[in-house]
């Protein structure tokens, strides 16, 4: 790309290998080989580094003491054309909030943050609201049988009322059980009748043994059961995947790809969706289920659309203009911010 490369041109991201011994603290020695590549590459493409502002490393393994590491993985190169047109450039590197990188302010990290700050909160309030309620269900079928024996000693009016009070207690921990398990096990259609917590409880062992892997098939065909074996195996396979012999050259093959949309067809695919458009999917989602790993429900987002729809409109514009969604919303991308002719880059 760089050859034939005689425009503005920023490459950002994640590069995973530093620049020199100084961009790394802690771990083992620095690969003078990785570096030296590096390096090779970056002045082969007539590209230099726009220099930060913040802390020298953007990425930290997560551990203290002397398994700490920290490194420079993440930076911002540019052509001349590009630093011409943007004389005033420059990258700050923001606090790591919810990530081993520094983060940028995009719309999938706004969203998850405030995702991860509503779950602590909604844990706490769980813990002083309910407590355990499995050790409370224990608790409460004893002061249960107490208060049985105390009315079938003595029936009276005011031990009848005090038993009816422990078992009404007892019949919501039960139900918040019962809740707790329906929605562990992801069951949607179930609705009514008794308590089935131990059928839920099955349907969630059953669905955590499916997912274990206790057997793959390698490339020559033979079936491996041993961990390490298995491992081993999964990087070769992912190494091949996604390593290249060649680089392609030629593609003539895309003048050969017909147009089977008119210019109105395509007008209105790439129309900008509306706040009402993205409501009514948001609106149509299972309510019962979650649909992917922040494990809201649907429930959340049909009782929220009023607090959070502003967001979620917002990352959904953004997929739609092209801006890449994180593989995890934690991983490195940029936003361009235009200011007459500065341009402000966080990394994340």
């Amino acid at each position: 790309m760089a050859r034939d490369m005689d425009v503005p041109w920023l490459i950002g991201g994640d590069f995973n290998v530093i620049w020199d011994e100084e961009e790394k603290f802690g771990g083992l020695p620095v690969s003078l080989n990785e570096i030296d590549d590096f390096r090779h590459c970056v002045n082969t493409c007539n590209l230099f580094d726009l220099g930060f502002k913040g802390s020298i490393f953007t990425w930290w393994n997560g551990r203290v003491d002397e398994d700490c590491i920290f490194k420079r993985l993440d930076r911002c190169l540019v052509n001349v054309e590009f630093q011409q047109i943007f004389p005033g450039i420059e990258v700050k590197h923001l606090s790591k909030t919810g990530s081993d990188h520094s983060p940028i302010a995009n719309p999938y990290i706004l969203f998850n943050h405030k995702l991860k700050k509503l779950k602590k909160a909604l844990s706490l309030w769980s813990k002083a609201t309910f407590g355990d309620i499995f050790q409370k269900i224990a608790s409460m079928e004893e002061v249960v049988m107490v208060h049985e024996a105390e009315f079938e000693a003595n029936p009276t009016g005011m031990n009848r009322e005090r038993l009816q009070k422990v078992q009404a207690e007892l019949i919501k921990c039960l139900a918040l059980e019962e809740k707790y398990w329906q929605q562990k096990a992801g069951m949607t259609w179930f609705k009514e009748g008794d308590r089935n917590t131990k059928f839920f409880h099955a349907q969630v062992r059953g669905r955590r043994k499916r997912l274990q892997l206790n057997r793959i098939q390698n490339s020559g065909g033979t079936w491996i059961e041993e961990e390490q074996e298995i491992a081993e195996e999964a990087i070769k396979f992912y190494e091949e995947q996604f390593t290249e012999a060649a680089t392609p050259s030629s593609f003539d093959i895309i003048e050969h790809v017909p147009n089977l949309i008119n210019t109105e067809q395509n007008a209105e695919l790439i129309k900008q969706p509306t706040k009402e458009e993205v409501k009514v999917e948001v609106l149509g989602l299972n309510g019962d289920s979650a649909g992917g790993p922040d494990g809201m429900t649907g429930k959340f987002y049909h009782s929220c659309w009023d607090i959070i729809g502003h967001d979620l409109y917002d990352m959904v514009r953004a997929i739609f203009n092209g801006h890449e969604l994180p593989k995890c919303v934690t991983h490195t991308n940029l936003v361009l911010l235009p200011k007459k002719k500065e341009v402000t880059i966080f990394l994340i």
